[in-house]
């Protein structure tokens, strides 16, 4: 099928900029990107991915491990189960 439809999308340059470096490892464009989004979409019948808001417990927590605070390391899985 021929590609006919235009999409016009806006998107701060900063996104846009993190998005095209990940996309450009996966060897994907960002015009690949949203045909693959669109194409799922209608595949599924449903957006593919599961969108939540986070608690309050567990924003708090994303932001700290963003920061590398509290941040457990282990050497290995024994260490790791050990630790629960």
């Amino acid at each position: 099928m021929p590609q006919t439809a235009i999409i016009h999308a806006r998107i701060d340059p900063d996104t846009k900029a993190a998005s095209e470096k990940i996309l450009s490892t996966l060897g994907i464009t960002p015009t690949e990107a949203i045909r693959l989004l669109y194409r799922q979409i209608a595949l599924r019948g449903e957006y593919p991915l599961e969108l939540k808001v986070p608690n309050v417990e567990t924003a708090t927590v994303i932001e700290k491990a963003e920061r590398g605070e509290d941040i457990e390391t282990f050497e290995n899985a024994d260490d790791l189960y050990a630790s629960w």
